[in-house]
């Protein structure tokens, strides 16, 4: 009889929850995996990241602007501390801060607060829905480029690569990519099998083929994990290698990457890129660099033909003047 009570009790709380009514506190980083595993085809770690921080900041009770600062900068820290690209992290989320605080003089004086915490929240939703369009527009700006016949070539798996692949494909255009295993992870595998399911033809590669292949190749589409403001790039580990190849070939070297990846960086060789950039966190906690292999490498700006972007079709000397304008 004790254990059937017992058994109800227990059950009546996994109905309720606990017994103190209250909500479990908001946890910006659980928040922020759950949206990448949720559509993990779809939404970049940028995406993620400014709609962690515009939860954030629908639901803040902050009562003056540097609390609400200190408290997006706060969540912004723990994201940093999960094991996503740090510079997807660290580029959207100043940008989304600097978007959102970007008003007039009379706004940010004004006496009622919670007035310009309105504010703030209308000029988030404006910013995320943008960010929403970028890879649609870097599609379109890219279609152009990509014809009938051409032979393409792609670096690991990236999201708005894949979009601008699958937008030619329905324009009917008819090519073929060759896409490279990427190894450590092996994520050219993955490619692979999303270019198969939406029926264009591929090929998967050894990382170590890649100047056998080129001389054929018309010409090379790679995503970014960050650009710097020198208008390179930092990618997946081997684009530096594959922009090298393309470069004694004559083959132009394409970046497809949204404005929210512009990084206030400016590196000129490769241990000029941050640590934080190059290793997981849990890398850098735990083990010693010296035995580890960095996750991407720098790309310079000589080696890149063009980036298309959500603003435009860039090319490396144009990113920082267009980094500055999205800074000021």
């Amino acid at each position: 009889m004790a254990k059937n009570k017992a058994k109800k009790v227990e059950k009546v709380e996994k109905v309720n929850g606990d017994d103190s009514g209250v909500s479990p506190p908001f946890c910006a980083v659980a928040f922020f995996k759950t949206k990448l595993e949720e559509n993990k085809d779809k939404i970049s770690t940028g995406s993620a990241v400014i709609k962690t921080l515009k939860h954030v900041l629908d639901n803040s009770d902050a009562s003056t602007i540097a609390g609400l600062l200190d408290e997006l900068k706060t969540e912004v820290n723990k994201l940093c501390g999960t094991d996503y690209s740090t510079a997807s992290i660290r580029s959207a989320s100043e940008l989304f801060i600097r978007s959102i605080s970007l008003v007039s003089s009379e706004t940010m004086n004004q006496d009622d607060f919670k007035l310009l915490l309105n504010t703030f929240r209308h000029r988030a939703k404006l910013f995320s829905d943008r960010v929403e369009l970028s890879r649609s527009l870097i599609g379109k700006y890219a279609a152009p480029y990509i014809v009938d016949d051409m032979k393409i070539l792609t670096h690991s798996f990236s999201k708005v690569v894949f979009e601008a692949l699958e937008t030619a494909a329905k324009q009917g255009k008819e090519f073929k990519v060759f896409v490279t295993e990427s190894m450590p992870d092996a994520s050219g595998k993955y490619m692979l099998e999303k270019l198969r399911q939406i029926g264009i033809p591929c090929t998967l590669i050894l990382d170590s083929a890649v100047g056998y292949l080129m001389e054929s190749v018309d010409i090379i589409l790679l995503g970014a994990e960050g650009v710097m403001e020198t208008g390179g790039i930092i990618n997946k580990i081997g684009s530096l290698g594959i922009a090298i190849c393309a470069k004694a070939y004559n083959k132009p070297v394409c970046i497809m990457a949204e404005s929210i990846k512009f990084v206030k960086e400016y590196p000129l060789n490769q241990s000029d890129i941050p640590n934080e950039f190059k290793y997981n966190t849990s890398t850098l906690k735990a083990k010693n660099l010296n035995t580890e292999h960095p996750l991407v490498d720098y790309t310079p700006p000589g080696y890149i033909y063009l980036l298309f972007t959500d603003l435009g079709i860039l090319t490396p000397a144009n990113v920082g003047e267009e980094l500055i304008k999205l800074y000021t």
